[in-house]
């Protein structure tokens, strides 16, 4: 199996880009996992929300394939405990998926067509995080899946 987080935008922070790049490294040993950086929408301040959400979507089809599962990181999407999302990328291994794709939208959300588009949306947390940490966060959460699924002691419980 294959997991891409797909983002809009770079992140500024260099300690945040050193955090992340330390759990790339460390997930190596587990699983093929890339981030795609997508351009931030252009001349957003002439654009509606819908328009800005729209232009974002479309950048995110661009990078999609139809066989992909994708999953939309949304904070009204379900929550998860670490060792339960270990179980969820566990089940999506054995179901045979080969590429699931995370997505991180921009300040305003997903289009529509965005979450049609979906089959799952996940939250992280029922707090607000900068899109920058949201990535952070995140690939420390799928490194931490794959250590609770090796038995490794990464994980305390």
């Amino acid at each position: 199996m294959k997991i891409s987080l797909l983002c809009i935008g770079k992140t500024d922070d260099k300690f945040i880009q050193e955090g992340i790049d330390k759990y790339l490294k460390r997930l190596k040993h587990y699983v093929s996992f890339t981030i795609g950086i997508l351009p931030d929408v252009k001349n957003v301040k002439s654009m509606s929300e819908a328009q800005q959400m729209d232009k974002e979507g479309e950048l995110f089809f661009k990078n999609l394939n139809n066989t992909d599962y994708v999953v939309l990181l949304d904070e009204k999407g379900k929550e998860f405990r670490s060792i339960e999302f270990s179980e969820y990328l566990e089940q999506k291994m054995v179901g045979s998926v080969q590429h699931v794709v995370f997505l991180i939208g921009g300040p305003y959300g997903f289009a529509p067509k965005v979450k049609e588009r979906s089959n799952a949306s996940m939250s992280l947390s029922k707090l607000t995080f900068s899109h920058q940490m949201v990535r952070l966060f995140f690939v420390e959460q799928v490194y931490r899946a794959f250590s609770i699924m090796k038995g490794e002691p990464y994980h305390h419980e």
